[in-house]
């Protein structure tokens, strides 16, 4: 089975952190979160893979070369301009032989996708869109099937009093390949607003997967923040890197924590940090590899990327660091802070809560 991930976007919305590391490269519990979706695909039988790839494309596949080691082989296709969502899928058309799955590259998600490609086949469906619920469906775009799950319309954005629904596009999808043929080439294209409404208009058969399993969109630094709280706090399934020492707290290969360090999970240390003494670290926190924690400094829910340097007595909390960020002594950085690549924070530097700082 074959699947086509769209990892060509910018990821705007994920600034600044995405400025220097695209989007499907950021670390999800000290992993990229490719590699998350590549092993969750793997799971299913999937057994090889394209990425759609546009934006910072060397990084990708630099880390993850053709595949090897896991279980899946890796193709790569690379847009000279950006696509859209169905554009990028005919750019790889020349890959397509048979039924296969489409993924929007900023997913985490649980969903049985066995499950999905059984209804897929059983339902005989052009196309099958993975669906899944939200609290308020006022700012997405709804979709209502009828009671044998097949896609009746789309209602974009839909007013208070017209919902109908609460569920929406989950941004997986099983296509026929001859679903192709309605893609022109070369040209900027949309699924959500070409491609699907183009289907149903000829009365071809679509239908929903309702899923309730884990999914969210990392798509934004709160959205990001939370899918590592989440998964370290047991709501998806995951392997977290390194061994447990207790008290929800893990440690990979080389990390060195001081015995008169305080640490309360779950937290993970990257490999070869290293936590001074004082050091008092809550989670949910994610330390990646190559960082160093001062003296008697605090850092309550965050997440920092690789080679990281705190100072002594500087206190984080609720706030995002990207790689090779330096935080001087007694500097604090509040709730909602992120800070991008090779940012300095001064010594006794105090940062404005949900301050955003670019990168350098």
């Amino acid at each position: 089975m074959k699947a086509v991930i769209l990892v060509g976007g910018e990821g705007t919305r994920l600034r600044p952190l995405t400025l220097s590391t695209p989007k499907s490269m950021v670390p999800i519990v000290n992993r990229p979160f490719l590699e998350h979706m590549i092993n969750y695909l793997s799971r299913h039988g999937i057994d090889e893979i394209v990425l759609a790839m546009g934006y910072l494309p060397d990084a990708i596949q630099e880390y993850f070369g053709d595949g090897d080691g896991y279980k899946t082989s890796l193709l790569y296709a690379v847009e000279d301009s950006p696509l859209g969502t169905a554009g990028a899928v005919k750019n790889v058309a020349g890959h397509i032989n048979d039924s296969f799955f489409v993924f929007n590259g900023d997913v985490y998600t649980d969903i049985n996708l066995t499950e999905m490609l059984q209804l897929h086949r059983k339902s005989g469906a052009k196309a099958t869109i993975a669906l899944t619920p939200v609290e308020d469906p006022t700012v997405y775009g709804v979709v209502e099937t009828n009671d044998s799950g097949r896609i009746r319309r789309f209602v974009e954005k839909p007013k208070r009093e017209e919902v109908t629904t609460n569920m929406i596009n989950a941004g997986i999808y099983i296509l026929e390949p001859d679903v192709l043929n309605m893609i022109p080439s070369g040209k900027k294209f949309m699924f959500e607003q070409g491609v699907f409404p183009t289907l149903l208009n000829r009365g071809e058969p679509v239908y929903g997967y309702e899923s309730y399993e884990y999914w969210i969109d990392i798509g934004t630094p709160e959205k990001y923040k939370k899918v590592n709280d989440d998964l370290l706090g047991g709501a998806s399934k995951v392997e977290i890197p390194g061994s447990q020492t207790g008290n929800g707290v893990w440690v990979e290969y080389g990390g060195r924590v001081s015995p008169e360090a305080d640490i309360e999970g779950p937290v993970v240390i990257g490999k070869g940090c290293k936590v001074d003494a004082g050091a008092k670290i809550t989670g949910p926190t994610i330390i990646g590899p190559d960082c160093f924690i001062g003296q008697n400094s605090a850092i309550r829910s965050a997440i920092i990327w690789r080679n990281v340097h705190i100072g002594k007595r500087a206190s984080l909390a609720g706030c995002i660091l990207a790689e090779n960020v330096s935080v001087g002594e007694q500097a604090r950085i509040p709730h909602g802070c992120v800070l991008g690549h090779d940012v300095v924070v001064n010594n006794g530097e105090t940062l404005r809560e949900g301050t955003h700082v670019w990168p350098e």
